[in-house]
């Protein structure tokens, strides 16, 4: 069974580009679905079925090359189980699962307390 990969992309990006440049590459025009939104400038999502480890690295560069966010490989799935509904459901897990980095936080060592200096 094929892999999928999912990538998300600018708003400002192009998917036009994008699907010509998948289609150059050597990707037939199923192998690959771009989910686009109803609204104008928004962020969309792309899938590409792949087979092997150059076949993700060569859809990886062209999603690279057209201002992806962020990938997903999802193993064991075809582009016929790829539907919007279902990528989004197994992103979102996958984003909550994730542990995001936290801004920097500085940790106050100990002191040695009281001393002998203090009076009472």
């Amino acid at each position: 069974m094929s892999k999928i990969l999912a990538g998300l992309f600018e708003s400002h990006s192009d998917y036009k580009k994008l699907e010509t440049d998948l289609e150059s590459s050597g990707f037939e025009n199923s192998d690959y679905i771009v989910y686009l939104n109803d609204h104008h400038n928004a962020q969309y999502l792309a899938s590409v079925a792949v087979r092997d480890n150059d076949q993700t690295d060569n859809a990886r560069n062209i999603f690279s090359q057209n201002s992806v966010l962020k990938t997903y490989l999802f193993e064991n799935m075809s582009i016929e189980q790829a539907d919007y509904h279902s990528l989004k459901k197994y992103i979102d897990a996958r984003s909550r699962a994730e542990i995001h980095n936290s801004p920097n936080v500085k940790i106050k060592g100990s002191t040695n307390g009281m001393d002998s200096e203090v009076k009472f």
